[in-house]
């Protein structure tokens, strides 16, 4: 299930830096649950390629983050509103809105 996730938020992150057949395959097998065999006929490739694909973009979306760090701030910010949230004292929110005006 964290693998999903994991592969949802990449996708919501750099979905759009692959290309539109890419997109297309990748959302079919993450988020629309599809099986390799689904998508290999719906798209007219082996179920092979299917796999190739899938697990080529994974890679790419992986180096994205690891050059780009989007995901890794986005789960600090909130994080830190979270921390927010629970504290509700004045010098705790100033403090804490800092370190988020500081990551972005």
């Amino acid at each position: 299930m964290e693998k999903i996730v994991e592969q949802g938020l990449l996708y919501d992150f750099y979905g759009e830096l692959l290309t539109e057949h890419q997109r297309r395959i990748y959302e079919d097998a993450v988020m629309n649950d599809m099986s390799l065999s689904e998508i290999a006929q719906e798209a007219g490739i082996s179920r092979q390629g299917v796999h190739d694909l899938i697990k080529r973009c994974d890679k790419t979306l992986e180096e994205y983050e690891s050059r780009l760090h989007l995901m890794e701030k986005f789960r600090n910010i909130t994080e830190k509103l979270e921390e927010i949230k629970r504290q509700a004292s004045e010098e705790a929110v100033i403090r804490l809105a800092d370190e988020i005006l500081e990551e972005l």
